[in-house]
């Protein structure tokens, strides 16, 4: 069995004119990150490895969860593939992972993440939300064989505020 947790980076800031991989993030994103993470502490009874795109906006997200789950440095990793925005690229990521790790969290970018959680779960969502997360298991043992799975969890921010 292997699981995917999708988290979508929190709420940008567009006030400065910064390059959109620098982009921080507003306010609300922190009060959300710790919203969707106080929710998820009661489900996430595994170890995850964590994945995240480096733009400044998913890096950030991922570090309040890194830190909020108690989740260690080597467990941790940012990957610049995960910096894009086309769901094919997310897929070939995770066709490529490590087939000893069995839970993984992603931390990365609409359009590509609402376009994954509707390819592989089993629940349609109009639109991951900032910080929304979503988590789905599939029954395989290699990343290869990665199909449709059964969407097991989703937090929306909004929806826990």
């Amino acid at each position: 069995m292997k699981r995917l947790i999708f988290v979508r980076h929190g709420k940008s800031s567009w006030d400065s004119s910064v390059e959109d991989k620098d982009r921080p993030l507003k306010e609300r994103a922190y009060k959300d990150a710790d919203h969707v993470t106080s929710a998820l502490k009661a489900y996430l009874n595994f170890p995850v490895e964590v994945f995240s795109s480096p733009a400044n906006r998913a890096k950030t997200t991922a570090e309040l969860f890194k830190t909020e789950l108690n989740i260690e440095d080597q467990h941790f990793h940012i990957k610049p593939q995960l910096y894009t925005f086309d769901a094919d690229e997310v897929l070939q990521f995770i066709n490529n992972l490590d087939d000893k790790l069995d839970n993984v969290m992603l931390f990365g970018h609409n359009p590509a993440y609402t376009t994954m959680v509707n390819k592989l779960g089993s629940l349609p969502i109009d639109n991951l939300p900032t910080t929304g997360l979503v988590s789905i298991v599939f029954e395989i043992e290699s990343w290869k064989q990665i199909q449709k799975g059964e969407t097991h969890l989703y937090l929306f921010p909004k929806k826990l505020r």
